[in-house]
């Protein structure tokens, strides 16, 4: 089997082999499915299969939750906020924003900001609230501007593992 370096989000390195990319790959599209299952269809005993999951949680590599569409169970309104950040200040400014509640998603990006976050709020004085009374008063934000996600045409997160085998 070809074994696969890959970079954990902690910068430690993570050997992944076809078994591990299968897990994966049967979990994204089932998260529920049981190791009994995945086992038999890779061929494998029930307690490696065990293994292998634990191991992937708790190297970061695989996250199993229930992901729910925020504008169908409640929450009217969400945005993308790309947020200018003052120079030098991207990693505390990062840090603090991923420690809003309504902050579902924050990531570094190369472009016109330098942080896009997206926030999930109940609705828009909630957004207005969380706008200016949050996002804008971080130390080191020196812009934002929102784009409100009026409908959601895909959310998925099964893009597939298998494909990466052989790249380094």
């Amino acid at each position: 089997m070809p074994r696969i370096k890959q970079v954990a989000p902690n910068g430690a390195g993570e050997v992944l082999d076809d078994i591990d990319r299968e897990i994966v790959a049967a979990l994204q599209h089932d998260g529920r499915r049981s190791y009994s299952s995945l086992a038999t269809d890779l061929g494998v005993g029930e307690s490696v299969v065990r293994y292998r999951v634990q191991r992937l949680e708790k190297s970061g590599i695989l996250q199993i939750v229930g992901i729910a569409d925020p504008l169908k169970v409640g929450f009217d309104l969400m945005a993308m906020v790309g947020v200018g950040v003052e120079s030098g200040r991207l990693a505390e400014v990062s840090a603090t924003l991923a420690l809003l509640p309504e902050a579902s998603y924050v990531a570094s990006v190369a472009g016109r900001f330098d942080l896009l976050v997206e926030v999930v709020c109940r609705d828009t004085k909630h957004f207005s609230s969380l706008l200016t009374e949050g996002i804008q008063c971080v130390p080191g934000v020196v812009r934002t501007e929102s784009f409100l996600i009026l409908s959601i045409e895909k959310m998925a997160y099964g893009w597939d593992v298998r494909k990466n085998v052989g790249r380094s």
